[in-house]
This record gives C-alpha cells, sequence and structure tokens, in this order.
C-alpha cells in the first residue's frame, strides 16, 4: 500500500521448520530498518519433494489436474494472503544437503504451484521460493560472536561459504553436548536468541557467497521498489543460479 513520498508492504512468509515459524522474520529484520515493510511468518507447511511416480503422475493427468491437491492448496493460500493485505509471499524452504541434489525439481515443484493457482489472477509475480541452505542454522557461523553469546562456545566465524556446511544443525548440536552432559542445543529456543544477535550483513559481506541467503534478500529490495546497493554485497554479489530468475518477474528497478 501506498501514499504520496511513502510506500510500505507487507511481507508473508510460508516457512517448513518449526525454528522458521518461531523466528524466521527476524531474518530479514535488516530490511525492516527503513520503516518500508513489514515480515510476518502467516503458514507452516511440510515440505515437498518431487513427484516420480509415473503412477501418480497418471493419475493427475487423468483426472485433469495439473497439479497435487497439496500443491493447489500452497497456490491457494497464497492468493488469500495476496488478497489479505499482504503484498508479497515468500516461501522459505530448508535445503538439507541429502535435498541437494534435487534442489531444481523441489524449487520447480513450489514455482509450479504458484504459477498455476496465481497467473490467472495476475499475482504470480508477487509471490518467490527459496531456500535456506543446508537450513538456517548454517548462517549463524557466519557471526560466530552470536553463536558464543547465547551457546557459551569460543567458535571463530566460518572461513568458507557457510552454505556448504553439510549438517550445521548436528554440528550445534556437537558444540552444545560437548559443554557437559546436560547440555541441549534447542533449535527454537537457542536459535531465536542466536538469529536476534546475528549481523546479518556481516554474513552477506562476502559477495562470493552465501548465493541463495543473498538471492532472498535481493528479492525482497525489488519488490520494494529499491535499487540495490553494497549493503549485503546486493549490487555485485552473486545469486542463486536456482531461484534468481524470480527477480525479473518483478518490475525493473528505475536507477
Amino acid at each position: 500500500m501506498s501514499s504520496p513520498g511513502w510506500t510500505f508492504h507487507r511481507f508473508a512468509l510460508f516457512v517448513t521448520g518449526d525454528g522458521e515459524r518461531e523466528f524466521l522474520h527476524a531474518l530479514f529484520r535488516p530490511l525492516t530498518r527503513d520503516g518500508h515493510c513489514h515480515f510476518e511468518v502467516v503458514h507452516q507447511l511440510g515440505q515437498l519433494s518431487p513427484i516420480r511416480s509415473t503412477g501418480r503422475q497418471a493419475r493427475m493427468l487423468g483426472s485433469g489436474k495439473k497439479i497435487a491437491n497439496r500443491d493447489e492448496d500452497i497456490g491457494l493460500k497464497a492468493r488469500r494472503y495476496l488478497n489479505d493485505g499482504f503484498d508479497f509471499v515468500l516461501l522459505v524452504d530448508d535445503l538439507e544437503q541429502a535435498r541437494s541434489g534435487d534442489a531444481d525439481a523441489v524449487y520447480e515443484r513450489y514455482r509450479t504451484a504458484f504459477d498455476v493457482m496465481l497467473r490467472p489472477v495476475h499475482l504470480e509475480a508477487r509471490a518467490s521460493v527459496h531456500f535456506l541452505v543446508n537450513m538456517i542454522e548454517a548462517y549463524y557461523f557466519g557471526d560466530a560472536a552470536a553463536i558464543n553469546q547465547v551457546l557459551g562456545t569460543q567458535l571463530n566465524d566460518h572461513e568458507g561459504d557457510v552454505e556448504t556446511i553439510p549438517h550445521p544443525k548436528n554440528q550445534l548440536k556437537g558444540l552444545v553436548a560437548a559443554l557437559g552432559p546436560d547440555r541441549k542445543f534447542d533449535e527454537v529456543e537457542h536459535g531465536r536468541r542466536i538469529l536476534e544477535g546475528l549481523d546479518i550483513a556481516k554474513v552477506l559481506s562476502r559477495p562470493e557467497t552465501c548465493r541463495s541467503l543473498r538471492t532472498a534478500f535481493a528479492w525482497c529490495q525489488r519488490a520494494k521498489g529499491q535499487v540495490p546497493t553494497d549493503e549485503f554485497q546486493l549490487s555485485r554479489g552473486e545469486l542463486s543460479t536456482i531461484t534468481r530468475d524470480q527477480l525479473d518477474l518483478l518490475p525493473a528497478v528505475p536507477r
């Protein structure tokens, strides 16, 4: 919605994880500091996988359905939120290492759900699909101070691309267990506190890393009608080869 000289956008988040349901909106808090947008988790869904069963595909074709019922429901929910005060929808899924080989197909299934259900009402450009690679916990390692503050560890920032850490949640569980037999990593409570202290600009400070997360930020910036800047390396940083084409569905931003 807008008024002369002022714009404000509401982003609805669809998530697949319990922790993300509780605190994923905080991941995007740097984008809200200008007062022009708000992020809210509105729906949790089960992860979708590629449909490989030829029998299932045949049954769908025989019934005249383009997509499965679960997929249709995702698109219908997006349509409902876009017609009920939200300007954009982001579906954010964990892309665990075990699913990385299916990333293109998983993306295509989510994207098709949006396109089939939203294109008839000309809303498909206002919904996007993004991945947390390999789970949201990976990004914590990009700012180890946030982990140390909450867990009492003494870690250094991860030297490589945190999106290549195979099992970040298991690493955190192991680090906490090593601190004492009664210590456990709580992905919701600890995760919420770590994310609240996480320096997202630092996590996204290297243009060759965090391509998937940067693409989500870049999409949101373009959706807001803002020109990408050096913040989060949006002006020159590398983007995900899987999800970046969604930016082109949005109107170009005048420079």
